[in-house]
Protein backbone atom coordinates (compact mmCIF):
# COMPACT_ATOMS: atom_id res chain seq x y z
CA UNK A 1 0.00 0.00 0.00
CA UNK A 2 2.84 2.24 0.69
CA UNK A 3 4.41 1.48 -2.00
CA UNK A 4 1.57 2.05 -4.55
CA UNK A 5 1.01 5.52 -2.70
CA UNK A 6 4.31 6.23 -3.23
CA UNK A 7 4.26 5.58 -7.17
CA UNK A 8 0.99 7.56 -7.04
CA UNK A 9 2.28 10.59 -5.63
CA UNK A 10 5.36 10.17 -7.86
CA UNK A 11 3.32 9.65 -11.20
CA UNK A 12 1.28 12.78 -10.29
CA UNK A 13 4.73 14.64 -9.53
CA UNK A 14 5.84 13.96 -13.06
CA UNK A 15 2.27 14.84 -14.67
CA UNK A 16 2.59 18.26 -13.37
CA UNK A 17 6.42 18.98 -13.31
CA UNK A 18 7.68 22.45 -14.57
CA UNK A 19 9.06 22.48 -18.58
CA UNK A 20 12.77 22.95 -17.48
CA UNK A 21 12.48 19.89 -15.42
CA UNK A 22 13.86 17.27 -18.14
CA UNK A 23 16.27 20.02 -19.91
CA UNK A 24 17.72 19.46 -15.94
CA UNK A 25 18.14 15.93 -15.85
CA UNK A 26 19.70 15.86 -19.31
CA UNK A 27 22.06 18.64 -18.77
CA UNK A 28 23.23 16.44 -15.21
CA UNK A 29 23.59 13.48 -17.38
CA UNK A 30 25.63 14.69 -19.79
CA UNK A 31 27.87 16.74 -17.60
CA UNK A 32 28.22 13.08 -15.88
CA UNK A 33 29.16 11.42 -18.63
CA UNK A 34 31.53 13.99 -20.11
CA UNK A 35 33.12 14.15 -17.23
CA UNK A 36 33.55 10.31 -16.22
CA UNK A 37 34.62 9.63 -20.14
CA UNK A 38 37.65 11.89 -19.16
CA UNK A 39 39.19 8.86 -17.12
CA UNK A 40 38.53 6.11 -19.59
CA UNK A 41 40.74 5.25 -22.74
CA UNK A 42 39.41 4.48 -26.20
CA UNK A 43 41.12 2.98 -28.91
CA UNK A 44 43.31 4.54 -31.70
CA UNK A 45 43.78 7.56 -29.37
CA UNK A 46 46.39 10.17 -30.05
CA UNK A 47 48.79 11.48 -27.76
CA UNK A 48 47.04 14.18 -25.56
CA UNK A 49 47.64 16.19 -22.51
CA UNK A 50 46.11 14.71 -19.33
CA UNK A 51 42.63 16.16 -18.53
CA UNK A 52 43.38 18.79 -15.97
CA UNK A 53 40.76 20.96 -13.24
CA UNK A 54 40.54 23.53 -16.45
CA UNK A 55 39.52 20.80 -18.54
CA UNK A 56 36.73 19.04 -16.35
CA UNK A 57 35.76 22.75 -15.99
CA UNK A 58 35.11 22.98 -19.07
CA UNK A 59 33.05 20.15 -19.82
CA UNK A 60 31.01 20.60 -16.20
CA UNK A 61 29.99 24.02 -17.99
CA UNK A 62 29.55 22.72 -21.74
CA UNK A 63 27.69 20.27 -20.08
CA UNK A 64 25.39 22.01 -17.33
CA UNK A 65 24.59 24.98 -20.22
CA UNK A 66 22.66 21.98 -21.69
CA UNK A 67 19.45 22.65 -19.08
CA UNK A 68 19.17 26.22 -21.02
CA UNK A 69 18.62 24.69 -24.63
CA UNK A 70 15.84 25.14 -25.40
CA UNK A 71 15.23 28.79 -23.94
CA UNK A 72 18.67 29.68 -25.53
CA UNK A 73 19.61 27.71 -28.11
CA UNK A 74 21.87 30.31 -29.89
CA UNK A 75 23.61 31.17 -26.81
CA UNK A 76 24.34 27.54 -25.34
CA UNK A 77 25.56 26.59 -28.79
CA UNK A 78 27.74 29.29 -28.53
CA UNK A 79 29.05 28.56 -24.85
CA UNK A 80 29.41 24.79 -25.74
CA UNK A 81 31.05 25.73 -29.44
CA UNK A 82 33.70 27.66 -27.04
CA UNK A 83 34.34 25.30 -24.57
CA UNK A 84 35.00 22.52 -27.46
CA UNK A 85 37.38 24.65 -29.14
CA UNK A 86 39.61 25.83 -25.74
CA UNK A 87 39.55 22.23 -24.93
CA UNK A 88 40.68 20.55 -28.10
CA UNK A 89 42.95 23.57 -28.68
CA UNK A 90 44.42 22.53 -25.16
CA UNK A 91 45.46 19.11 -26.51
CA UNK A 92 43.02 17.25 -24.40
CA UNK A 93 41.38 14.21 -25.33
CA UNK A 94 38.38 12.88 -27.19
CA UNK A 95 36.17 10.57 -25.44
CA UNK A 96 32.59 11.88 -25.11
CA UNK A 97 33.51 15.23 -24.22
CA UNK A 98 31.43 16.73 -27.33
CA UNK A 99 28.41 15.31 -26.06
CA UNK A 100 26.64 18.65 -24.77
CA UNK A 101 27.92 20.05 -28.81
CA UNK A 102 25.47 17.67 -30.60
CA UNK A 103 22.89 18.29 -27.99
CA UNK A 104 23.02 21.96 -28.43
CA UNK A 105 23.43 21.70 -32.27
CA UNK A 106 20.18 19.42 -32.43
CA UNK A 107 18.67 21.90 -30.36
CA UNK A 108 19.44 24.91 -32.26
CA UNK A 109 17.86 23.20 -35.32
CA UNK A 110 14.96 21.35 -33.42
CA UNK A 111 13.62 24.41 -31.98
CA UNK A 112 14.80 27.43 -34.22
CA UNK A 113 13.25 29.01 -36.47
CA UNK A 114 14.79 27.46 -39.97
CA UNK A 115 16.88 29.14 -42.27
CA UNK A 116 18.49 31.50 -39.81
CA UNK A 117 19.20 28.59 -37.38
CA UNK A 118 20.70 26.49 -39.96
CA UNK A 119 22.87 29.40 -41.09
CA UNK A 120 24.62 30.04 -37.66
CA UNK A 121 24.76 26.46 -36.92
CA UNK A 122 26.74 25.80 -40.36
CA UNK A 123 28.77 28.74 -39.48
CA UNK A 124 29.38 27.17 -36.41
CA UNK A 125 30.27 24.31 -37.68
CA UNK A 126 32.55 25.23 -40.15
CA UNK A 127 34.32 27.68 -37.79
CA UNK A 128 35.00 24.58 -35.19
CA UNK A 129 36.08 22.41 -38.43
CA UNK A 130 38.74 24.77 -38.98
CA UNK A 131 39.69 25.18 -35.23
CA UNK A 132 39.80 21.60 -34.52
CA UNK A 133 41.78 21.07 -37.47
CA UNK A 134 44.17 23.44 -36.78
CA UNK A 135 44.71 21.71 -33.27
CA UNK A 136 44.86 18.50 -34.83
CA UNK A 137 47.56 19.67 -36.83
CA UNK A 138 50.30 18.03 -35.52
CA UNK A 139 48.26 14.92 -34.23
CA UNK A 140 50.06 11.34 -33.05
CA UNK A 141 49.35 8.83 -34.57
CA UNK A 142 48.23 10.24 -38.10
CA UNK A 143 45.37 7.61 -38.04
CA UNK A 144 43.81 9.41 -34.99
CA UNK A 145 42.39 12.12 -37.38
CA UNK A 146 39.83 10.21 -37.52
CA UNK A 147 38.27 11.56 -34.65
CA UNK A 148 39.25 14.85 -35.91
CA UNK A 149 36.64 14.17 -38.76
CA UNK A 150 34.28 12.23 -36.47
CA UNK A 151 33.62 15.36 -34.31
CA UNK A 152 32.38 17.35 -37.74
CA UNK A 153 30.33 14.30 -39.32
CA UNK A 154 28.79 14.29 -35.98
CA UNK A 155 28.32 17.45 -35.85
CA UNK A 156 26.23 18.05 -39.06
CA UNK A 157 24.55 14.42 -38.45
CA UNK A 158 23.19 16.86 -35.27
CA UNK A 159 22.08 19.17 -36.74
CA UNK A 160 20.20 17.74 -39.91
CA UNK A 161 18.29 15.18 -37.24
CA UNK A 162 17.49 18.67 -35.34
CA UNK A 163 16.18 20.14 -38.50
CA UNK A 164 14.39 16.82 -39.56
CA UNK A 165 11.98 17.47 -36.10
CA UNK A 166 11.69 21.17 -36.74
CA UNK A 167 10.19 20.22 -40.49
CA UNK A 168 8.08 17.19 -38.86
CA UNK A 169 6.48 19.45 -36.51
CA UNK A 170 6.22 22.33 -38.84
CA UNK A 171 4.76 19.99 -40.97
CA UNK A 172 1.88 18.24 -38.49
CA UNK A 173 0.97 22.00 -37.29
CA UNK A 174 0.45 23.06 -40.61
CA UNK A 175 -1.88 19.79 -40.81
CA UNK A 176 -3.88 20.48 -37.85
CA UNK A 177 -3.91 24.35 -38.87
CA UNK A 178 -5.55 22.84 -41.93
CA UNK A 179 -7.41 20.38 -39.82
CA UNK A 180 -9.01 23.09 -37.47
CA UNK A 181 -10.22 25.50 -40.79
CA UNK A 182 -11.34 22.03 -42.69
CA UNK A 183 -13.78 21.63 -39.63
CA UNK A 184 -14.50 25.14 -38.94
CA UNK A 185 -15.31 25.49 -42.48
CA UNK A 186 -17.59 22.29 -42.13
CA UNK A 187 -19.32 23.94 -39.30
CA UNK A 188 -19.97 27.04 -40.87
CA UNK A 189 -21.45 25.03 -43.70
CA UNK A 190 -23.57 23.26 -41.58
CA UNK A 191 -24.80 26.78 -39.88
CA UNK A 192 -25.80 27.77 -43.25
CA UNK A 193 -27.70 24.74 -43.75
CA UNK A 194 -29.70 25.29 -40.86
CA UNK A 195 -30.31 29.13 -41.47
CA UNK A 196 -31.26 28.24 -44.73
CA UNK A 197 -33.61 25.53 -43.67
CA UNK A 198 -34.35 27.48 -40.75
CA UNK A 199 -35.76 30.58 -42.92
CA UNK A 200 -37.30 28.49 -45.51
CA UNK A 201 -39.33 26.58 -42.99
CA UNK A 202 -40.02 30.23 -41.66
CA UNK A 203 -41.02 31.46 -45.60
CA UNK A 204 -43.42 28.10 -45.47
CA UNK A 205 -45.22 29.12 -42.26
CA UNK A 206 -45.62 32.28 -42.77
CA UNK A 207 -47.29 32.20 -46.62
CA UNK A 208 -49.72 29.07 -44.81
CA UNK A 209 -50.43 30.81 -42.61
CA UNK A 210 -51.04 34.10 -43.13
CA UNK A 211 -52.88 32.51 -46.29
CA UNK A 212 -55.51 30.71 -43.78
CA UNK A 213 -55.84 33.17 -41.26
CA UNK A 214 -56.54 36.06 -43.96
CA UNK A 215 -59.49 33.50 -45.80
CA UNK A 216 -61.02 32.53 -41.92
CA UNK A 217 -61.05 36.44 -41.16
CA UNK A 218 -62.94 37.42 -44.13
CA UNK A 219 -65.30 34.41 -43.56
CA UNK A 220 -65.88 34.61 -39.90
CA UNK A 221 -66.48 38.34 -40.95
CA UNK A 222 -69.29 37.48 -43.44
CA UNK A 223 -70.86 34.68 -40.63
CA UNK A 224 -71.45 37.42 -38.51
CA UNK A 225 -72.83 39.71 -40.98
CA UNK A 226 -75.04 37.14 -42.80
CA UNK A 227 -75.77 34.48 -39.36
CA UNK A 228 -79.37 35.82 -38.62
CA UNK A 229 -80.51 36.87 -41.99
CA UNK A 230 -78.81 34.19 -44.87
CA UNK A 231 -78.33 31.04 -42.45
CA UNK A 232 -77.09 28.84 -45.48
CA UNK A 233 -74.76 31.37 -46.37
CA UNK A 234 -73.51 31.57 -43.02
CA UNK A 235 -73.12 27.69 -42.96
CA UNK A 236 -71.28 27.87 -46.15
CA UNK A 237 -68.71 30.10 -44.90
CA UNK A 238 -68.18 27.98 -41.88
CA UNK A 239 -67.61 25.40 -44.18
CA UNK A 240 -64.83 26.98 -46.04
CA UNK A 241 -63.32 27.93 -42.78
CA UNK A 242 -63.40 24.49 -41.59
CA UNK A 243 -61.72 23.13 -44.81
CA UNK A 244 -59.13 26.12 -44.95
CA UNK A 245 -58.43 25.17 -41.49
CA UNK A 246 -57.93 21.94 -41.85
CA UNK A 247 -55.47 22.24 -45.24
CA UNK A 248 -53.55 24.86 -43.25
CA UNK A 249 -52.77 22.20 -40.83
CA UNK A 250 -52.07 19.69 -43.25
CA UNK A 251 -49.42 21.94 -44.81
CA UNK A 252 -47.97 22.90 -41.18
CA UNK A 253 -47.50 18.96 -40.54
CA UNK A 254 -45.68 19.22 -44.06
CA UNK A 255 -43.80 21.53 -43.53
CA UNK A 256 -42.74 20.85 -40.16
CA UNK A 257 -41.96 16.67 -41.01
CA UNK A 258 -38.75 17.93 -41.90
CA UNK A 259 -37.96 18.28 -38.31
CA UNK A 260 -39.06 14.58 -37.71
CA UNK A 261 -36.93 11.55 -38.55
CA UNK A 262 -39.29 8.30 -40.55
CA UNK A 263 -42.43 10.59 -40.60
CA UNK A 264 -44.66 10.35 -44.07
CA UNK A 265 -44.59 14.18 -45.38
CA UNK A 266 -47.28 15.15 -48.14
CA UNK A 267 -45.22 16.67 -50.81
CA UNK A 268 -45.55 20.70 -50.72
CA UNK A 269 -48.07 22.06 -53.05
CA UNK A 270 -47.24 23.06 -56.39
CA UNK A 271 -48.54 24.41 -59.30
CA UNK A 272 -51.05 21.63 -59.48
CA UNK A 273 -52.36 22.46 -56.49
CA UNK A 274 -53.22 25.94 -57.63
CA UNK A 275 -56.79 25.59 -58.84
CA UNK A 276 -57.70 24.56 -55.54
CA UNK A 277 -56.00 28.07 -53.95
CA UNK A 278 -58.01 30.28 -56.57
CA UNK A 279 -61.38 28.60 -55.50
CA UNK A 280 -60.79 28.94 -52.02
CA UNK A 281 -60.09 32.79 -53.12
CA UNK A 282 -63.26 32.53 -54.56
CA UNK A 283 -65.17 31.69 -51.76
CA UNK A 284 -63.65 34.20 -50.30
CA UNK A 285 -64.84 37.08 -51.99
CA UNK A 286 -62.56 37.30 -54.75
CA UNK A 287 -63.52 37.71 -58.13
CA UNK A 288 -60.87 35.19 -59.63
CA UNK A 289 -59.74 34.82 -63.12
CA UNK A 290 -57.18 32.22 -63.80
CA UNK A 291 -55.14 31.77 -66.71
CA UNK A 292 -52.57 29.02 -67.30
CA UNK A 293 -51.04 27.78 -70.15
CA UNK A 294 -49.77 24.01 -70.16
CA UNK A 295 -46.10 24.22 -69.54
CA UNK A 296 -43.27 23.69 -72.36
CA UNK A 297 -41.73 21.05 -70.55
CA UNK A 298 -41.85 19.65 -66.72
CA UNK A 299 -41.48 22.05 -64.34
CA UNK A 300 -38.84 21.69 -61.94
CA UNK A 301 -40.25 20.85 -58.09
CA UNK A 302 -38.52 24.11 -56.50
CA UNK A 303 -39.77 26.57 -59.48
CA UNK A 304 -43.37 24.72 -58.53
CA UNK A 305 -43.80 25.23 -55.13
CA UNK A 306 -41.94 28.99 -55.27
CA UNK A 307 -45.09 29.70 -57.42
CA UNK A 308 -47.54 28.18 -55.75
CA UNK A 309 -46.19 30.33 -52.64
CA UNK A 310 -45.98 33.63 -54.34
CA UNK A 311 -49.75 33.20 -56.09
CA UNK A 312 -50.87 32.14 -52.46
CA UNK A 313 -49.20 34.88 -51.16
CA UNK A 314 -50.61 37.47 -53.46
CA UNK A 315 -54.00 36.71 -52.99
CA UNK A 316 -53.40 36.37 -49.34
CA UNK A 317 -52.68 40.60 -49.63
CA UNK A 318 -55.45 41.18 -51.71
CA UNK A 319 -57.88 39.55 -49.40
CA UNK A 320 -56.12 41.09 -46.21
CA UNK A 321 -55.55 45.05 -47.90
CA UNK A 322 -58.24 45.30 -50.68
CA UNK A 323 -61.48 42.69 -49.58
CA UNK A 324 -63.61 42.12 -52.70
CA UNK A 325 -62.46 42.68 -56.44
CA UNK A 326 -61.69 41.51 -59.59
CA UNK A 327 -58.03 39.24 -59.40
CA UNK A 328 -56.10 38.06 -62.60
CA UNK A 329 -53.67 35.26 -62.01
CA UNK A 330 -51.95 34.60 -64.97
CA UNK A 331 -49.27 31.78 -65.37
CA UNK A 332 -46.98 31.24 -68.44
CA UNK A 333 -44.00 28.65 -68.77
CA UNK A 334 -41.68 28.99 -71.15
CA UNK A 335 -38.87 27.24 -72.50
CA UNK A 336 -36.07 28.69 -69.97
CA UNK A 337 -38.59 30.31 -67.38
CA UNK A 338 -41.70 30.39 -65.53
CA UNK A 339 -43.41 33.85 -65.66
CA UNK A 340 -46.13 34.80 -62.84
CA UNK A 341 -48.61 37.25 -62.72
CA UNK A 342 -51.27 38.37 -60.10
CA UNK A 343 -53.21 41.86 -60.52
CA UNK A 344 -56.30 43.58 -58.72
CA UNK A 345 -58.20 45.85 -59.74
CA UNK A 346 -58.55 47.82 -56.14
CA UNK A 347 -60.76 48.50 -53.68
CA UNK A 348 -64.33 48.45 -54.71
CA UNK A 349 -66.38 51.43 -52.56
CA UNK A 350 -69.70 50.03 -52.87
CA UNK A 351 -68.30 46.45 -51.47
CA UNK A 352 -68.53 45.58 -47.74
CA UNK A 353 -64.79 45.27 -46.95
CA UNK A 354 -63.06 42.41 -44.18
CA UNK A 355 -59.46 43.52 -44.30
CA UNK A 356 -56.87 42.80 -41.61
CA UNK A 357 -56.86 45.70 -39.53
CA UNK A 358 -53.02 45.68 -38.26
CA UNK A 359 -51.15 48.41 -39.49
CA UNK A 360 -48.14 47.08 -39.26
CA UNK A 361 -46.41 46.08 -42.56
CA UNK A 362 -45.75 42.43 -43.33
CA UNK A 363 -42.99 40.17 -44.76
CA UNK A 364 -45.09 39.14 -47.36
CA UNK A 365 -43.54 40.63 -50.68
CA UNK A 366 -39.77 40.53 -48.94
CA UNK A 367 -40.54 36.49 -48.82
CA UNK A 368 -41.63 36.60 -52.70
CA UNK A 369 -38.83 38.05 -53.35
CA UNK A 370 -36.17 35.85 -51.57
CA UNK A 371 -37.78 33.04 -52.96
CA UNK A 372 -37.18 34.39 -56.86
CA UNK A 373 -33.31 35.16 -55.69
CA UNK A 374 -32.88 31.85 -54.62
CA UNK A 375 -34.12 29.95 -57.93
CA UNK A 376 -31.78 33.04 -59.75
CA UNK A 377 -35.20 34.89 -60.75
CA UNK A 378 -36.93 38.74 -60.41
CA UNK A 379 -39.91 39.55 -58.74
CA UNK A 380 -41.89 43.39 -58.99
CA UNK A 381 -44.59 44.11 -56.78
CA UNK A 382 -45.54 47.82 -57.33
CA UNK A 383 -48.99 49.49 -57.78
CA UNK A 384 -50.97 49.83 -60.88
CA UNK A 385 -51.80 53.03 -62.65
CA UNK A 386 -55.56 52.73 -62.87
CA UNK A 387 -56.06 51.12 -59.49
CA UNK A 388 -54.83 47.82 -57.78
CA UNK A 389 -51.58 46.48 -57.62
CA UNK A 390 -49.53 43.56 -59.74
CA UNK A 391 -47.18 41.20 -58.68
CA UNK A 392 -44.60 39.75 -61.26
CA UNK A 393 -42.35 37.61 -61.00
CA UNK A 394 -39.61 35.43 -63.29
CA UNK A 395 -38.44 32.15 -61.84
CA UNK A 396 -35.58 30.42 -64.42
CA UNK A 397 -36.37 26.82 -64.82
CA UNK A 398 -32.68 26.02 -64.68
CA UNK A 399 -30.87 25.98 -61.30
CA UNK A 400 -28.56 29.02 -60.85
CA UNK A 401 -25.18 26.46 -59.99
CA UNK A 402 -26.24 24.62 -63.19
CA UNK A 403 -26.17 27.89 -65.58
CA UNK A 404 -22.64 28.62 -67.61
Amino acid sequence: MVQQAVARRLSAWFSRRPAWFPDVLLALFVTVIQVQSAAIPVPLEPAYTPVSGFGYVLLIVSGLAVAARRRQPVAVFGVTALASLIYFGLGFPDRLSYLGLFVALYTLAAYGDGRRTLMIAGAGIAVLAVGWLIAAADIKPLVAIGWVFFRIGASVISTILGESVRSRRVIAADAQERAELAERSRDEEARARVDAERLRIAREVHDTVAHAIAIINVQSGVTAHVLDKRPEQAREALRTIEQTSSRALREMRAILGVLRDGDEREPYPGLGQIDELVGKARDAGLDIAFEQTPPVTPLPSAVGSAAYRIVQESITNVIRHVGPTRVTVALEPGIDALRIRVADEGRRAAAPVHTDSSTTTGRGIVGMRERCRLLGGELDATPRPEGGFEVTARLPLTPVGSRS
